[in-house]
Protein backbone atom coordinates (compact mmCIF):
# COMPACT_ATOMS: atom_id res chain seq x y z
CA UNK A 1 0.00 0.00 0.00
CA UNK A 2 0.89 3.55 -0.73
CA UNK A 3 0.93 6.66 1.52
CA UNK A 4 -1.11 9.59 0.22
CA UNK A 5 1.07 13.43 -0.19
CA UNK A 6 0.18 15.00 2.88
CA UNK A 7 -0.96 18.52 2.07
CA UNK A 8 -3.17 21.34 3.89
CA UNK A 9 -5.88 20.30 2.08
CA UNK A 10 -6.32 17.05 4.50
CA UNK A 11 -6.74 19.82 7.99
CA UNK A 12 -7.66 22.78 6.16
CA UNK A 13 -10.18 23.41 9.71
CA UNK A 14 -6.68 23.96 11.91
CA UNK A 15 -6.39 27.33 9.84
CA UNK A 16 -9.74 28.08 10.71
CA UNK A 17 -9.92 32.17 12.36
CA UNK A 18 -10.34 32.22 16.04
CA UNK A 19 -13.64 33.80 17.53
CA UNK A 20 -12.68 36.85 19.17
CA UNK A 21 -14.81 35.66 21.92
CA UNK A 22 -12.55 32.80 23.03
CA UNK A 23 -10.88 32.78 25.85
CA UNK A 24 -7.71 30.60 27.40
CA UNK A 25 -10.46 27.79 28.72
CA UNK A 26 -11.35 27.60 24.92
CA UNK A 27 -8.38 26.44 23.73
CA UNK A 28 -7.46 23.66 25.90
CA UNK A 29 -5.14 21.92 28.78
CA UNK A 30 -2.30 20.20 27.91
CA UNK A 31 -0.39 17.66 30.28
CA UNK A 32 3.29 17.10 29.92
CA UNK A 33 4.68 14.54 31.69
CA UNK A 34 8.70 13.69 31.27
CA UNK A 35 12.13 15.20 32.40
CA UNK A 36 13.97 12.99 34.36
CA UNK A 37 17.20 14.35 36.00
CA UNK A 38 19.05 15.33 33.34
CA UNK A 39 16.68 15.53 31.06
CA UNK A 40 14.09 18.31 32.07
CA UNK A 41 14.94 20.03 28.66
CA UNK A 42 12.76 16.99 26.83
CA UNK A 43 10.05 18.13 29.05
CA UNK A 44 10.64 21.93 28.68
CA UNK A 45 10.55 21.68 24.63
CA UNK A 46 7.27 19.83 24.35
CA UNK A 47 5.76 22.41 26.76
CA UNK A 48 7.12 25.67 25.21
CA UNK A 49 5.62 23.82 21.62
CA UNK A 50 2.13 22.74 23.17
CA UNK A 51 2.43 26.69 23.95
CA UNK A 52 3.38 28.29 21.10
CA UNK A 53 0.70 25.91 18.90
CA UNK A 54 -1.72 27.49 20.54
CA UNK A 55 -3.13 25.42 23.39
CA UNK A 56 -4.80 27.68 26.50
CA UNK A 57 -2.61 26.13 28.86
CA UNK A 58 0.41 23.86 29.61
CA UNK A 59 1.41 21.76 32.65
CA UNK A 60 4.47 20.28 33.18
CA UNK A 61 5.22 17.24 35.72
CA UNK A 62 8.93 16.32 35.86
CA UNK A 63 9.42 12.57 35.97
CA UNK A 64 11.58 13.52 39.29
CA UNK A 65 10.94 12.79 42.81
CA UNK A 66 12.35 15.90 43.84
CA UNK A 67 12.79 18.18 40.61
CA UNK A 68 15.16 21.37 40.99
CA UNK A 69 13.72 23.28 38.33
CA UNK A 70 9.93 24.46 38.71
CA UNK A 71 10.09 27.75 36.85
CA UNK A 72 11.10 28.25 32.72
CA UNK A 73 12.40 31.18 32.92
CA UNK A 74 12.49 31.98 29.60
CA UNK A 75 8.86 30.50 29.34
CA UNK A 76 7.02 31.64 32.52
CA UNK A 77 3.39 30.91 30.84
CA UNK A 78 4.27 27.01 31.48
CA UNK A 79 2.87 25.86 35.08
CA UNK A 80 4.75 23.32 37.17
CA UNK A 81 3.09 21.03 38.89
CA UNK A 82 4.36 17.95 41.06
CA UNK A 83 3.95 14.35 39.38
CA UNK A 84 1.23 13.43 41.56
CA UNK A 85 -0.26 16.45 41.77
CA UNK A 86 -0.28 16.80 37.79
CA UNK A 87 -1.77 13.14 37.96
CA UNK A 88 -4.38 14.34 39.99
CA UNK A 89 -5.98 17.00 37.94
CA UNK A 90 -6.44 14.57 35.31
CA UNK A 91 -9.62 15.52 34.60
CA UNK A 92 -8.89 19.36 33.78
CA UNK A 93 -6.29 18.12 31.27
CA UNK A 94 -7.82 17.86 27.61
CA UNK A 95 -4.52 16.16 26.17
CA UNK A 96 -1.38 14.48 26.88
CA UNK A 97 2.28 14.31 25.86
CA UNK A 98 3.74 11.27 27.57
CA UNK A 99 8.01 10.97 27.33
CA UNK A 100 9.90 13.14 26.41
CA UNK A 101 13.39 12.66 28.77
CA UNK A 102 11.02 10.35 31.17
CA UNK A 103 13.62 7.77 32.01
CA UNK A 104 13.24 4.55 33.18
CA UNK A 105 13.00 5.10 37.09
CA UNK A 106 10.50 3.35 39.13
CA UNK A 107 8.91 6.52 39.75
CA UNK A 108 8.90 7.59 36.26
CA UNK A 109 7.26 4.33 35.29
CA UNK A 110 4.49 4.53 38.06
CA UNK A 111 3.86 8.37 36.89
CA UNK A 112 2.55 6.80 33.65
CA UNK A 113 1.12 3.93 34.55
CA UNK A 114 -1.20 6.27 36.42
CA UNK A 115 -1.89 8.48 33.34
CA UNK A 116 -2.62 5.57 31.46
CA UNK A 117 -5.14 4.60 34.17
CA UNK A 118 -6.78 8.19 35.19
CA UNK A 119 -6.65 9.97 31.64
CA UNK A 120 -10.45 9.50 31.21
CA UNK A 121 -10.86 10.46 27.65
CA UNK A 122 -8.30 12.91 27.04
CA UNK A 123 -5.87 11.41 24.07
CA UNK A 124 -2.32 10.82 24.78
CA UNK A 125 0.98 11.72 22.59
CA UNK A 126 3.03 8.29 23.76
CA UNK A 127 7.05 9.15 23.17
CA UNK A 128 10.53 8.66 23.51
CA UNK A 129 11.00 6.64 26.63
CA UNK A 130 7.32 6.01 27.06
CA UNK A 131 7.87 4.16 23.91
CA UNK A 132 10.27 1.88 25.39
CA UNK A 133 8.55 1.79 28.57
CA UNK A 134 6.20 -0.32 25.78
CA UNK A 135 8.41 -2.17 24.18
CA UNK A 136 10.11 -3.49 27.29
CA UNK A 137 7.20 -4.39 28.72
CA UNK A 138 7.69 -2.32 31.62
CA UNK A 139 4.22 -0.80 30.91
CA UNK A 140 1.02 -2.58 28.91
CA UNK A 141 -0.30 -0.82 26.21
CA UNK A 142 -3.97 -0.81 27.88
CA UNK A 143 -5.49 2.10 26.15
CA UNK A 144 -9.36 2.91 26.59
CA UNK A 145 -11.41 4.06 24.39
CA UNK A 146 -9.37 7.69 24.18
CA UNK A 147 -6.93 8.01 21.57
CA UNK A 148 -3.42 7.27 21.14
CA UNK A 149 -0.89 8.04 18.92
CA UNK A 150 2.44 6.99 18.64
CA UNK A 151 5.64 9.21 17.48
CA UNK A 152 9.02 6.57 17.18
CA UNK A 153 11.71 6.93 15.09
CA UNK A 154 12.77 4.17 13.09
CA UNK A 155 14.47 2.35 16.23
CA UNK A 156 11.86 2.75 18.67
CA UNK A 157 9.70 1.27 16.22
CA UNK A 158 12.30 -1.52 15.58
CA UNK A 159 11.69 -2.64 19.73
CA UNK A 160 7.80 -2.19 19.26
CA UNK A 161 8.04 -4.21 16.35
CA UNK A 162 10.94 -6.73 17.39
CA UNK A 163 12.98 -6.46 14.60
CA UNK A 164 15.76 -4.16 13.79
CA UNK A 165 15.82 -0.50 12.65
CA UNK A 166 17.08 -1.76 8.57
CA UNK A 167 13.75 -3.55 8.61
CA UNK A 168 11.73 -1.09 9.38
CA UNK A 169 13.75 1.42 6.96
CA UNK A 170 13.17 -1.35 4.21
CA UNK A 171 9.44 -1.04 4.07
CA UNK A 172 8.63 1.99 6.41
CA UNK A 173 4.55 2.07 5.22
CA UNK A 174 4.16 -1.68 5.80
CA UNK A 175 5.84 -0.88 9.36
CA UNK A 176 3.75 2.15 10.12
CA UNK A 177 0.99 -0.23 9.27
CA UNK A 178 2.04 -3.01 11.71
CA UNK A 179 2.18 -1.03 14.68
CA UNK A 180 -0.55 0.61 14.14
CA UNK A 181 -2.35 -2.62 13.51
CA UNK A 182 -0.40 -4.04 16.82
CA UNK A 183 -0.77 -1.33 19.03
CA UNK A 184 -3.98 0.19 17.66
CA UNK A 185 -3.06 3.64 17.79
CA UNK A 186 -2.36 6.56 15.18
CA UNK A 187 1.45 6.09 14.34
CA UNK A 188 3.69 8.99 13.61
CA UNK A 189 6.79 6.67 11.85
CA UNK A 190 9.59 9.78 12.14
CA UNK A 191 12.28 10.63 9.75
CA UNK A 192 12.63 11.66 6.26
CA UNK A 193 9.05 12.34 4.67
CA UNK A 194 7.54 11.12 8.10
CA UNK A 195 5.00 8.42 7.77
CA UNK A 196 1.94 8.53 9.56
CA UNK A 197 -0.93 5.84 9.66
CA UNK A 198 -4.24 5.82 11.22
CA UNK A 199 -5.99 3.10 13.04
CA UNK A 200 -7.67 1.73 10.02
CA UNK A 201 -4.34 1.45 8.42
CA UNK A 202 -4.51 4.43 6.18
CA UNK A 203 -1.54 5.92 5.45
CA UNK A 204 0.07 9.46 4.37
CA UNK A 205 3.43 10.67 3.85
CA UNK A 206 4.71 14.36 4.99
CA UNK A 207 5.84 16.75 2.77
CA UNK A 208 7.24 19.24 4.16
CA UNK A 209 10.56 19.55 6.30
CA UNK A 210 14.32 19.12 6.29
CA UNK A 211 17.87 17.49 7.61
CA UNK A 212 18.00 20.45 10.62
CA UNK A 213 15.12 18.29 12.21
CA UNK A 214 17.88 15.80 12.93
CA UNK A 215 18.52 17.26 15.61
CA UNK A 216 18.44 16.70 19.79
CA UNK A 217 15.09 17.94 20.71
CA UNK A 218 13.26 17.91 17.57
CA UNK A 219 10.78 15.00 18.60
CA UNK A 220 9.63 16.43 21.46
CA UNK A 221 8.89 19.47 19.75
CA UNK A 222 6.45 17.27 17.77
CA UNK A 223 4.50 15.68 20.66
CA UNK A 224 4.00 19.06 21.80
CA UNK A 225 2.62 20.10 18.78
CA UNK A 226 0.35 17.39 17.92
CA UNK A 227 -0.63 17.39 21.72
CA UNK A 228 -1.52 20.98 21.90
CA UNK A 229 -4.40 20.69 18.73
CA UNK A 230 -5.71 18.08 20.02
CA UNK A 231 -6.17 20.36 23.04
CA UNK A 232 -7.80 23.19 21.09
CA UNK A 233 -10.23 20.30 20.27
CA UNK A 234 -9.71 19.64 16.76
CA UNK A 235 -10.21 16.08 15.68
CA UNK A 236 -7.65 13.37 16.26
CA UNK A 237 -6.98 13.46 11.74
CA UNK A 238 -6.20 16.83 11.91
CA UNK A 239 -4.51 17.03 14.96
CA UNK A 240 -1.74 14.69 13.57
CA UNK A 241 -1.90 15.19 10.29
CA UNK A 242 -1.52 19.34 10.30
CA UNK A 243 1.07 18.74 13.76
CA UNK A 244 3.47 16.65 11.50
CA UNK A 245 3.01 19.05 8.79
CA UNK A 246 3.70 22.25 11.02
CA UNK A 247 6.65 20.91 12.41
CA UNK A 248 8.22 19.90 9.19
CA UNK A 249 7.10 23.48 7.55
CA UNK A 250 8.40 25.25 10.75
CA UNK A 251 11.97 23.86 9.56
CA UNK A 252 11.24 24.62 5.97
CA UNK A 253 10.54 28.02 7.18
CA UNK A 254 13.75 28.37 9.73
CA UNK A 255 15.86 27.18 6.56
CA UNK A 256 14.29 30.08 4.33
CA UNK A 257 15.56 32.73 6.77
CA UNK A 258 18.99 31.59 6.71
CA UNK A 259 19.08 29.05 9.90
CA UNK A 260 20.58 25.96 9.40
CA UNK A 261 19.44 23.56 8.30
CA UNK A 262 22.75 22.81 9.75
CA UNK A 263 22.97 24.05 13.53
CA UNK A 264 18.98 24.25 13.39
CA UNK A 265 18.07 23.86 17.01
CA UNK A 266 14.87 22.41 18.58
CA UNK A 267 13.97 25.29 20.25
CA UNK A 268 14.43 27.55 16.92
CA UNK A 269 11.68 25.18 15.30
CA UNK A 270 9.15 26.61 17.97
CA UNK A 271 8.52 30.21 17.53
CA UNK A 272 8.75 29.01 13.55
CA UNK A 273 5.91 26.26 14.30
CA UNK A 274 3.70 29.43 15.67
CA UNK A 275 4.47 31.21 12.02
CA UNK A 276 2.99 28.42 10.01
CA UNK A 277 0.19 27.63 12.24
CA UNK A 278 -0.42 31.47 12.07
CA UNK A 279 0.61 31.96 8.14
CA UNK A 280 -1.09 29.36 6.21
CA UNK A 281 -0.43 28.35 2.53
CA UNK A 282 -3.39 29.70 0.57
CA UNK A 283 -5.71 25.90 -0.35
Amino acid sequence: MTATPLTPHAFSAVFATRNPQSHKGTFGSVGILGGAQGMTGAAVLAARAALKTGAGRVFVGLAQSEPHSTLDDLQPELMWRPCQSLIAMASEINAWALGCGLGESAFALNALRKIFQQRGQAPIVVDADALNALSSGQITPIWGQAPVIMTPHPTEAARLLKCDTETVQSDRVAHAQDLAKTYKAWVVLKGHQSIICAPDLNCWQNTTGNVGLATAGSGDVLSGVIASLLAQGFSVENSVLAGVWLHGKAADHCVAQGIGPIGLTASEVIDAVRWARNHPEPL
